[in-house]
């Protein structure tokens, strides 16, 4: 993923669909036009022009975050808190459609949106469609974190390894007095990046998971975040808080994988065709959706499984495996059953991809361009 770079000694080319931020002073107004990266505007160059006016009575205002602690001094540190900010912000909005999303996964209520919606706010109200929302940020915020940071690292890592291979020569395999040659240039960085990314995400933070559908499926049995953890507990122990995880992480490596990979493809076959170093705000909000859209629709069989086998305790039944999940879905419902809350999934999947990608980079421009990490 590109971001902008700023050079404070040089005037930058005003980028399309950035949104500028800019101070006004009267014996500053021919500097108006200098500032103008990143949704939230550029931030380091700003505060390095204010601290220069610093002798002038008049020019009172500064927009500076705190110095960071040396211990967040990394670019992964960054990448990590941009992506825990980023997933924050996102969820926060989009909450109502994961509520409404989850249910019909699951098979709760209505089977169209409209009537999830009306029968959710008739039942708890408008609060409702916020139900179980306090476990999904503090799940969202260490995910989103954990997977954007592992993405970036990974990808860097095996982008370096396949350039440093190219130059020293491949890795070797020896098996008696046979030696192979394994080339990597097929293997995508991205994709095993993307992969690396579902993995660590979901071994960390799947009990927050499990809260979060117990919490949003059922209220009436767990209405609170304390009665849940202690009612899980007491049904099933520790193990309780990681059901599912099989058929999750089965489900995730080909979502995650194909998710990084081809919003990455898609921003980089763009930037070509259009001659361009970076996206703009709008252009990050489309690709990150369609790639969500694909991947979900491409994985969406193996969510309702997983979902199945996640909540199936809570209506008395419960598959013992992802296959004979999906042979349950298929003998009740038919092939269709495989993509019920598809188009639920799809009204939240897309627009919390497009939001999330358009915050990270907005929250990187903030947490490593002023910092003194051009990227």
């Amino acid at each position: 993923m590109s971001s902008s770079k700023t050079n404070s000694h040089t005037k930058p080319q005003p980028q399309e669909g950035n949104m500028a931020l800019q101070t006004h002073s009267p014996s500053h107004a021919h500097n108006s036009n200098k500032h103008g990266h990143g949704v939230f505007g550029d931030v380091y160059t700003i505060t390095k022009d204010m601290h220069a006016d610093h002798h002038n009575p008049s020019f009172d205002f500064q927009f500076r975050l705190p110095p960071l602690p040396n211990f967040l001094g990394s670019r992964e540190a960054r990448e990590f808190f941009s992506g825990a900010l980023a997933g924050a912000m996102t969820k926060a909005i989009l909450a109502p459609l994961e509520t409404i999303r989850t249910r019909m996964v699951v098979g709760v209520g209505s089977k169209n949106i409209a009537g999830s919606f009306v029968e959710v706010i008739q039942q708890q109200g408008w609060q409702g469609l916020w139900a179980g929302n306090m476990i999904n940020m503090l799940r969202i915020v260490p995910t989103q974190a954990i997977e954007l940071a592992t993405f970036e690292c990974v990808k860097r890592t095996m982008t370096s390894l396949q350039n440093k291979w190219e130059e020293d020569g491949h890795p070797k395999l020896q098996i008696g007095c046979i030696d192979f040659n394994l080339p990597m240039s097929w293997i995508s960085p991205v994709a095993v990046a993307g992969a690396a990314a579902g993995i660590a995400s979901t071994i960390v933070c799947h009990p927050l998971e499990v809260l979060k559908d117990r919490l949003t499926v059922s209220p009436e049995i767990y209405p609170t975040l304390g009665i849940a953890i202690r009612n899980i507990y007491k049904d099933g122990g520790v193990g309780a808080f990681y059901a599912g995880i099989s058929p999750t992480l089965v489900g995730m490596l080909p979502y995650s994988t194909c998710y990084y990979f081809l919003y990455d493809t898609m921003k980089d076959s763009y930037c070509q065709s259009k001659n361009k170093k970076t996206l703009n705000r709008p252009e990050m909000l489309v690709l990150g959706a369609l790639a969500g859209f694909t991947a979900s629709t491409i994985s969406f069989p193996l969510e309702v499984a997983r979902k199945r086998l996640m909540v199936g305790a809570l209506q008395g039944k419960c598959p013992p495996n992802m296959a004979a999940a999906l042979t349950e879905v298929i003998r009740e419902e038919g092939l269709k059953g495989l993509y019920r809350g598809w188009g639920a999934s799809c009204l939240k999947v897309m627009p919390s991809s497009g939001i999330t990608w358009m915050f990270y980079e907005a929250w990187k421009d903030i947490l490593l361009v002023q910092n003194g990490n051009p990227f």
